[in-house]
């Protein structure tokens, strides 16, 4: 008898769908096609086992399963439970017709008992979009896969408790998730607060400037100053998660099996810190069972790079292209795979290495031109790519000791929101950009207009420094955000000045600008 079950593969961060046929005939033997790996081959083991201490059997005929399309290779442990029902029911154990518009997907335990998977979301938005009528996974993955809206999503337990939902003797009600309510009633929660953050005003000033237009930030201070603590309460005055950017943020996590048992959407921007010794692979992605690298699950969130010059260069040149694209393009002799990267780049590092050049109270003890090298450990190409450069100097004692607490993040977020209100008005009519940090050049020369006193400081800053073409637009790009936040149409003298001052760790600069 041939019966088809159906499940899904995840290829990037989008899925595809899986049909396991399985035909139960005269004989005794065991077959499995359609281009499985080892762990989806050692199923046959673990699904017996599980099958026996479920109260069922094994086929004691010949068994022969195909999973296609035959040409995707099938990785992972997930399609055991598929494989597991597909048997019986072709065994003659479980109506065939209960089988009909349900996508099916766990990992078997030898007692029976489900194990949580990778990829699940991604599996429901698919099973939806195809018009499956339900989704059977292990109850630690049923709310995640809930939030997509129109599927039934059934979390069980066991291998007997789908048995008995297929067979309909024992009902199991779907698993119910409001997205909407839950992702608006967290969606502001946060760990940390700017209220908290004594003193650093400029700095706190650099990090709305970066947030309400989406630019990329460096911070350059001794240690102790506040770098690292400042960039952890970033999130709470980014603009709001949308839904859509949410479903596409959680899918990534998803993929990567980052994503807690029984997790939701995820409703606040992500923050990843890599430690400086991580690999290229481990930053971009891929490996050899692609995997989203860390870029990717910074999307719609946070990198935030400690110690930026201790990263290896290879690791911090990868990130080159992903900074202007958005999107990172894996291609290996198996594969090929483009994972989204729309993050915002926070690093921070000391100015030289002992920690104290330019401190006012310490000095710096590194040799004559270690300043110089430690810096260039940052190739230009990528310095260019950062908007916003900021040196940051250790708080003094009477502002540490006030208890007269800061702006909040609230009150902060507030301003950055309206001012992005702006931009994606500004840009609605242009696909794929939302903030000043995405303009295009032809964007630039039509929404970015200095007046020409504005233009006279910029030329004047670009001679003396003696910067590039893409610092030239980074400037322009920063100065229409800070007049955005102002709320003012033209970039004024004052706007370019502000803008102007973000680019003081420029190489010909550092130090005298």
């Amino acid at each position: 008898m041939l019966v088809k079950t159906y499940g899904a593969a995840v290829q990037g961060i989008d899925a595809i769908v899986v049909t396991i046929e399985t035909v139960v005939e005269q004989g005794f033997s065991f077959c499995m096609v359609g281009l499985p790996d080892t762990a989806v081959k050692e199923s046959y083991q673990r699904v017996q086992a599980a099958m026996t201490q479920s109260g069922t059997g094994w086929p004691r005929r010949k068994v022969t399963i195909n999973l296609s399309p035959a040409d995707v290779r099938k990785e992972g442990a997930a399609y055991d439970l598929p494989i597991a029902i597909g048997a019986l029911a072709a065994d003659g154990k479980i109506p065939p017709e209960s089988l009909e518009g349900m996508m099916i997907m766990g990992e078997l335990s030898l007692d029976g008992s489900l194990l949580p998977i990778k990829g699940v979301l991604p599996m429901a938005i698919k099973a939806r979009s195809l018009g499956f009528r339900g989704m059977i996974v292990p109850h630690d993955n049923a709310t995640e896969a809930a939030v997509v809206n129109n599927l039934d999503v059934y979390g069980a337990d066991s291998l007997r408790q789908v048995i008995d939902l297929l067979c309909g003797t024992v009902p199991l009600a779907p698993t119910q998730v409001d997205t909407r309510a839950e992702f608006a009633a967290e969606s502001s929660v946060f760990d940390y607060d700017f209220a908290e953050v004594k003193g650093q005003e400029q700095v706190k000033r650099a990090f709305e400037v970066a947030c309400a237009g989406g630019h990329n930030i460096l911070l350059v201070g001794p240690p102790g100053s506040g770098k690292s603590m400042m960039a952890k309460r970033l999130p709470s005055i980014l603009p709001p998660l949308t839904l859509q950017e949410a479903l596409e943020t959680t899918k990534i996590h998803s993929v990567a099996g980052k994503l807690k048992s029984g997790s939701r959407l995820l409703t606040t921007r992500p923050f990843r810190s890599p430690h400086h010794t991580i690999s290229p692979v481990a930053l971009v992605g891929g490996g050899a069972n692609p995997m989203p690298g860390e870029i990717s699950l910074a999307h719609n969130g946070v990198l935030f790079l400690d110690e930026f010059p201790e990263f290896s260069r290879s690791v911090l040149e990868v990130m080159r292209q992903p900074l202007e694209d958005r999107t990172i393009s894996i291609s290996r002799a198996r594969y090929s795979i483009e994972y989204p990267a729309g993050f915002m780049l926070v690093a921070s590092m000391n100015p030289c290495p002992c920690g104290y050049y330019n401190h006012p109270t310490r000095q710096c003890l590194c040799q004559p031109g270690a300043v110089d090298r430690y810096l260039n450990r940052i190739s230009g190409p990528l310095l260019d790519r950062i908007d916003i450069q900021v040196e940051i100097l250790p708080v003094d004692f009477d502002e540490m000791q006030s208890r007269r607490p800061g702006e909040s993040s609230e009150t902060i977020r507030q301003r950055v929101v309206s001012a992005r209100k702006v931009q994606e008005e500004r840009f609605s009519d242009c696909k794929g950009v939302h903030c000043n940090a995405q303009m295009t050049s032809r964007l630039l020369s039509t929404h970015v207009r200095p007046t020409p006193e504005a233009m006279k400081i910029l030329r004047d800053t670009m001679i003396r420094l003696n910067m590039s073409a893409r610092a030239y637009d980074r400037i322009l790009k920063v100065s229409r955000t800070i007049a955005d936040l102002a709320g003012s149409p033209d970039i004024l003298p004052e706007h370019m000045r502000e803008a102007v001052s973000y680019r003081a760790l420029d190489r010909s600069g550092w130090g005298k600008y």
